[in-house]
């Protein structure tokens, strides 16, 4: 299965990039079944096939749709595949994707063939004001890779046989270095994104903020350090948790942090690369917002600002274990502390503090991609920083990941402030 998860990146025009993107989709699949690719597992999930026809309904019906030799490739995709955009018409309810049998996986091949040749004509002839658009689907479709992932994680941890996504071998319990801290001056910092490059709407405008001074650590909040939290009855004291999230953990039954399972006594956990027990070096991942806070109050810190981590991450390249190391799954940092930031980008996403707002002055776009990310900014919060399911060149300092609070499927953990 490894050389089917190469990463061949590298594309010198936008139909080879076009086709880069949507072939890494289908290597993502590939080690699937035609069954593990129709199960929904719950309602946040969607099945496989579903991402890989949503991603192609997006080429279609955003664009190809305006052209008048274009053939659509079935009336009822449609409706069975459009996400959430009122604008566009009516569609298939997102807690029901796992009720329909068909169209299968075969026959959702075929469409993303006949859209990919649309499209891969389209991409070379496409004059500027769409070439935005292209762009903008072709970081949809990386959203979905990261998200197929996520999903897939989900639907086979729940399998009592123990199935493995990619097998690979454990590095065995490691040692990280103690936790340090950065310190950082106050002053007005300008946030946001500006420049040349892609970003999404809901990082602009940039807008000055002022920030205290104060301190980022140097690295995540590792598995060892949670299993402290538990250890000293974390999960069972309210003084440490908001409302919301008291009600929450315990309404749920949670004791641990997602997919970790109590192996007489010793904490084991499922893992896109197999079931193994838990390496108190690699950093803690599926954890809530409502976890992340409840931990670091006990660990007499706070969760950063996202602006704080803009700020603490500065220029630092967007590189780190994201998908193109095809771990999986976070790793350990063993290099001695350099007094910046480590682990900024890649192995978990970093809940922050920040409610998911939209910045000053923002406002969405015309028409139904409009609907792309304005109309979520509410009840979210603010993750930062990319994980190990977030393909190369996605992810920025400026990028912003939002998810409700208790959800807990995304590679999401913390690092902590103060």
């Amino acid at each position: 299965m490894v050389a089917q998860l190469e990463m061949p990146y590298e594309s010198d025009g936008l139909a080879d990039q076009y086709r880069l993107i949507r072939e890494h989709t289908e290597r993502l699949s590939a080690p699937l079944s035609p069954e593990d690719q129709a199960i929904q597992s719950m309602p946040d999930v969607s099945p496989t096939k579903w991402h890989r026809a949503h991603t192609t309904w997006f080429f279609e019906e955003f664009l190809l749709s305006s052209c008048p030799d274009y053939s659509s490739f079935h009336p009822c995709f449609g409706f069975l595949f459009n996400s959430y955009y009122e604008a566009v018409g009516e569609r298939h309810v997102r807690a029901e994707r796992g009720v329909i049998s068909r169209p299968g996986v075969a026959e959702v091949a075929d469409y993303r063939a006949h859209v990919d040749q649309a499209m891969g004509e389209f991409c070379l002839n496409a004059d500027e004001d769409v070439v935005d658009l292209i762009t903008l689907g072709l970081h949809h479709e990386q959203q979905h890779q990261e998200l197929l992932l996520m999903d897939i994680k989900h639907v086979l941890s729940l399998n009592p046989t123990r199935p493995v996504y990619e097998p690979r071998e454990s590095a065995g319990p490691g040692r990280t270095r103690p936790l340090g801290w950065v310190d950082l001056p106050g002053e007005v910092i300008t946030v946001g994104h500006e420049g040349t490059g892609f970003a999404f709407d809901n990082e602009g405008p940039t807008h000055e903020v002022l920030l205290r001074p104060f301190q980022m650590a140097d690295r995540l909040v590792t598995c060892g350090e949670w299993l402290e939290f538990m250890a000293d009855d974390g999960y069972s004291r309210p003084e440490l948790w908001l409302s919301d999230g008291w009600h929450t953990v315990n309404g749920r039954g949670w004791d641990a942090p997602g997919y970790w399972v109590d192996e007489s006594g010793e904490w084991w956990v499922h893992a896109l690369t197999g079931f193994r027990p838990v390496d108190p070096s690699e950093p803690v991942v599926h954890v809530s917002y409502y976890e992340a806070d409840a931990y670091a109050r006990w660990a007499g810190a706070r969760l950063p600002t996202e602006f704080e981590w803009e700020h603490a991450v500065g220029d630092l390249p967007a590189e780190g274990n994201l998908l193109d190391t095809l771990a999986l799954h976070p790793t350990a940092v063993r290099q001695p502390s350099s007094g910046h930031i480590d682990q900024a980008f890649g192995d978990v996403w970093e809940w922050t503090s920040s409610p998911y707002t939209p910045y000053p002055g923002f406002q969405p776009a015309e028409g139904a991609v409009g609907e792309y990310n304005g109309k979520f900014m509410v009840n979210q919060m603010v993750l930062r920083g990319g994980c190990v399911a977030t393909p190369p060149g996605h992810v920025r300092p400026t990028y912003r990941n939002f998810f409700h609070p208790p959800s807990r499927w995304a590679f999401s953990g913390l690092r902590l402030a103060r």
